[in-house]
């Protein structure tokens, strides 16, 4: 990748179209993931499973990276996810209720592949739309 920019969207265009082989080129070997709702990751594999069920449970997910930046060796962004959960996920079950949530997204980025990240999600915003949480 040119960028970090440009590693982290192909990171997530990876994981949203479920190509998890073009997925795993954008980590490192040794990467953590650290997610709410029990989604954090260490290694490829891990994270790879994580997105395989993501994808299963929500085929139409979407992260629109609206904002991105890089300094250094750490890339930031502010995105929304978009999908429609159809089944189990993260403990989380609903068939058919569509969701649109914010994500902030830090990475670190180390031999031109991340190595560590953080995603800081609206998670009570999400579960007052799959009727979990009462507002």
């Amino acid at each position: 990748m040119d960028s970090h920019e440009e590693l982290l969207r192909a990171w997530m265009a990876a994981g949203d179209n479920g190509d998890l082989d073009a997925f795993a080129r954008c980590l490192h070997p040794l990467v953590a993931v650290h997610a709410p709702l029990g989604l954090s990751a260490s290694g490829i594999e891990e994270e790879r499973e994580t997105w395989r069920n993501a994808k299963r449970a929500m085929p139409d997910l979407h992260h629109d990276l609206v904002e991105v930046l890089s300094v250094g060796d750490t890339v930031a962004a502010r995105s929304v996810v978009t999908g429609t959960l159809r089944g189990e996920f993260a403990g989380l079950a609903a068939d058919g209720v569509r969701f649109e949530m914010a994500l902030a997204i830090f990475a670190h980025v180390k031999d031109g592949r991340i190595v560590e990240a953080w995603e800081i999600a609206d998670v009570g915003g999400l579960l007052q739309q799959l009727g979990i949480l009462k507002s």
